[in-house]
C-alpha cells in the first residue's frame, strides 16, 4: 500500500510542477499594474497562449529582441525575477545614421523599467545580449519588418541562433503576407510572408519546430494603403478614409513560429 501511495504522489508532483507555472504566468498576464491599454490589445495578442506556446518556465534566461515600449517586457520581467533572468536586448545608440525615434523609445524603456537589464543589439556589431549559448529562449515580437528594411534579418536570426544553448526556442511573431502577394524587400508595408522568415531560420541553423494560428486575423487583408500602421493600435488612418473598418479589423493576421536549436 505504502509503495502505491508513494508512485502515486509521483505522478501528481510534475503535474502540480506545469500548473504552478501555468498560474504564475496567467498572474503575470492578468496583472493589474500593467496598464489598461496594454490590456485591451490582450484579445489580439494573445500573451499567455503565446508564451505558452513558446515554452515559457519561470525558471529560464528570457531574451527578448527590440521590446519597443515594453508591451511584453511587463509580463516576462516579473514573471521571471524570481528564479529566472530577463534580458532587454533593445535599441542601440551606437547606430549610425540613428533613426530619430531610437533614444525617444529608449528612453521611455529605461524610465520605465529603471532596474531591466538591457543590453544594446544592432548586428552583426553588437549581437550578444548574453553569453554564447546561455539563453533558453530569445522571442521577438513584430519586428521582422524593420530588420527585413534595414538588411539586418539575416545577422538578427544567426545572433538568436548564438545566444541560445542548444535544445533552445527562438519564438517569432510578424505581420503576416499572404504567400501569392509580392514581397517588397523593404517591407514598408510591414508584412512579411512567412515563408521568407523560415527559410532564414533554417539558413541560421534553426529547426522549425512548431507554427501556430494563436495570433492569427482572417479579418486582415494586408492590402491596406499605408500598411499595418493602418490597423490598431497605431490607427494611422487618413482623414479621408473609413475610420471604423479599419477598428473592426483589430490588428494584423499574425504568424507565430517556434524554432528550435539543435
Amino acid at each position: 500500500m505504502f509503495l502505491k501511495i508513494f508512485v502515486a504522489i509521483l505522478a501528481i508532483l510534475p503535474l502540480t510542477g506545469v500548473a504552478g507555472a501555468d498560474d504564475a504566468l496567467r498572474s503575470a498576464v492578468n496583472n493589474d499594474a500593467r496598464p489598461a491599454e496594454e490590456r485591451a490589445r490582450d484579445v489580439y495578442r494573445n500573451p499567455y497562449e503565446t508564451l505558452r506556446f513558446f515554452g515559457i518556465e519561470a525558471d529560464q534566461t528570457v531574451v527578448e529582441l527590440f521590446p519597443g515600449n515594453g508591451w511584453y517586457t511587463a509580463i516576462l520581467k516579473p514573471y521571471l525575477a524570481e528564479h529566472g533572468r530577463f534580458v532587454a536586448a533593445h535599441f542601440s545608440l551606437q547606430r549610425d545614421p540613428l533613426p530619430p525615434f531610437y533614444e525617444r523609445v529608449l528612453d521611455g524603456y529605461k524610465e520605465r523599467f529603471p532596474d531591466a537589464e538591457i543590453a544594446p543589439f544592432n548586428p552583426p556589431e553588437q549581437a550578444e545580449a548574453v553569453a554564447l549559448g546561455e539563453a533558453d529562449r530569445v522571442l521577438t515580437f513584430r519586428n521582422i519588418h524593420s530588420w527585413l528594411r534595414d538588411g539586418q534579418l539575416d545577422d538578427v536570426f544567426a545572433a538568436a541562433h548564438t545566444m541560445l544553448r542548444p535544445g533552445g526556442v527562438f519564438g517569432v511573431v510578424g505581420h503576416r503576407l499572404p504567400e501569392d502577394c509580392e514581397q517588397d524587400p523593404e517591407a514598408a508595408s510591414g508584412y512579411v510572408k512567412e515563408s521568407l522568415v523560415i527559410a532564414t531560420a533554417e539558413a541560421a541553423g534553426f529547426r522549425l519546430a512548431e507554427r501556430s494560428e494563436i495570433n492569427a486575423n482572417p479579418e486582415d487583408t494586408a492590402d491596406h494603403p499605408d500598411g499595418v500602421w493602418m490597423l490598431p493600435p497605431q490607427s494611422r488612418v487618413p482623414d479621408d478614409a473609413d475610420a471604423d473598418h479599419f477598428a473592426a479589423i483589430g490588428e494584423s493576421d499574425r504568424f507565430t513560429l517556434k524554432f528550435v536549436r539543435d
